[in-house]
């Protein structure tokens, strides 16, 4: 029975605080890695390459993310300047860290979670809230804005002479991406792509099992 006060869902709270501490971590680490992989130790000497929780949560971020479906975590600091291989690259390959990371977590889940639908294991409200927030993380992070990751995949493409301005005019894109959000023409805009992707990964994920299992 589930523990309910004033239509308040206990269970489905501590799910989800738990589906996203598991999606969030892997996601701020795969930038540390990959950033101290190209030369960058900043991450590893601030202790980002930790699977502490404490040490990629932040508490507002993660109450924000469970109650509005929008939230942060630490972010992780890069240096840029410290990149020993092609800058460029670098920038892209960092950038783009997370989002793969959620997207082969999302993978993993979906194709886990059919699994669990045909034996009907307890698991499965846990690792449908890690499957759904995986890929839409995923899907959420590449956008073009500050500061999410794709606004810095972006920044890699871009010639240098430019990336003053990117800089300079960042934090107005941190207003109209909230705006953005609360206004819903973010949801409108990644729910078909985060639908789709997910119908297709459980579409796999069926012809997997069915391989296997019969």
């Amino acid at each position: 029975m589930k523990f309910q006060i004033a239509n308040i869902n206990f269970s489905s709270i501590i799910i989800n605080i738990l589906a996203l501490m598991i999606v969030i971590i892997p996601h701020e680490i795969s930038h540390g890695y990959v950033a101290y992989w190209c030369g960058d130790d900043t991450a590893k000497y601030d202790g980002r390459l930790s699977l502490n929780p404490l040490k990629h949560i932040d508490p507002i971020g993660l109450i924000c993310m469970v109650v509005l479906r929008f939230g942060w975590a630490k972010p992780v600091p890069i240096n840029t300047s410290n990149f020993t291989k092609n800058k460029r690259l670098s920038t892209f390959l960092v950038s783009i860290a997370g989002v793969c990371m959620n997207l082969l977590m999302g993978l993993i889940a979906g194709i886990f979670l059919v699994y669990v639908y045909y034996k009907n294991l307890f698991i499965g409200p846990l690792l449908e809230a890690i499957f759904w927030y995986s890929i839409m993380l995923g899907v959420f992070n590449f956008l073009p804005l500050p500061p999410l990751d794709g606004s810095k995949v972006l920044l890699s493409f871009l010639p240098y002479k430019y990336h003053h301005y990117f800089y300079k005019y960042e934090k107005y894109f941190y207003l109209i991406l909230v705006v953005l959000l609360f206004n819903g023409a973010i949801s409108k805009l990644i729910g078909p792509i985060i639908d789709f992707i997910m119908e297709e990964i459980l579409k796999l994920g069926v012809i997997i099992w069915n391989i296997i299992l019969f």
